[in-house]
């Protein structure tokens, strides 16, 4: 599988990311289809996050990579799209998951999210991220139950991980993706994003997403501790790192002020030298 300038871009621009290390171990058209769906993600997320441009204008920017896909799908050309054709036809992609990425991303677009629902937080997140696991599965050869079963939880795992260590960057844009209903249970008030984090009882509404990551860390562990079929080192080790993470994130509290947490190079090359030997 030839890398097209688009997957080659995401592969250098994911080199210093938690995301690369579960990337870099797997064979090249596996690795190379895996670098096209992050390139994907990586083209709608900044139309989502794109700053001081109106939210129509990025809704027809997300129409135009539905249009695409659909021209893809049908034997199109594929305009914007077209560098994922060789993942799609080689892994049968399904269109449906890339299309709900594009409607999470229009969650953010139609309205900056702040301290939603526990429900709407896990559609959100669904569609973010379980969408990604379940093209992912499917590059990993993996059987549809177990894939489904690892894509739903591993992708929760890691989107509340990310939501956890990204507080300040999403403040910062004024979004908020902490449920409500952990909002209330530690006595924060309100949804001003700038307000929210700087309230030092928002440790114990971190505590409470942290929790629900940890146990679909511990699902997602679950299914891959059964050893079903498929190339499982890529997501044993996003797992591992990630959930490395999150447990440095809990040791040191989400109090004011806060430090973003980064595994050093010693640490992630532990990681994945301990999961290569578990094997696949």
């Amino acid at each position: 599988m030839t890398q097209s300038h688009e997957v080659a871009a995401a592969e250098a621009k994911a080199r210093s990311s938690s995301f690369y290390a579960g990337m870099r171990v797997l064979p090249e058209a596996e690795r190379s289809a895996m670098f096209a769906i992050y390139a994907f993600c990586r083209a709608v997320d900044d139309i989502a996050d794109e700053q001081g441009v109106e939210p129509e204008v990025r809704r027809c920017a997300l129409d135009a990579w539905r249009a695409d896909l659909a021209d893809l799908y049908a034997g199109g050309q594929g305009g914007l799209a077209a560098f994922l054709r060789p993942a799609v036809e080689r892994f049968g992609l399904v269109q449906d998951d890339f299309l709900a990425v594009i409607d999470g991303m229009q969650m953010d677009v139609d309205a900056d999210i702040r301290a939603p629902s526990l429900k709407t937080l896990l559609i959100y997140c669904d569609r973010v991220a379980s969408a990604v696991g379940r093209l992912s599965v499917r590059v990993f050869g993996m059987d549809p139950e177990p894939g489904a079963l690892l894509a739903h939880h591993l992708g929760l795992a890691l989107q509340l991980t990310n939501i956890v260590r990204d507080l300040d960057e999403d403040a910062g844009i004024g979004r908020l993706y902490l449920a409500r209903e952990w909002l209330d249970a530690a006595g924060v008030p309100g949804d001003d994003p700038g307000l929210v984090i700087a309230d030092p009882r928002l440790d114990a509404a971190a505590q409470r997403c942290a929790e629900l990551a940890r146990a679909h860390f511990a699902a997602a562990d679950a299914v891959l501790k059964a050893r079903p079929k498929g190339r499982l080192i890529a997501p044993r080790l996003m797992s591992a790192v990630y959930g490395a993470i999150l447990k440095r994130m809990e040791q040191a509290g989400w109090g004011p002020p806060r430090s973003r947490v980064k595994l050093g190079k010693a640490e992630l090359l532990a990681i994945v030298a301990n999961r290569m030997v578990l094997g696949r």
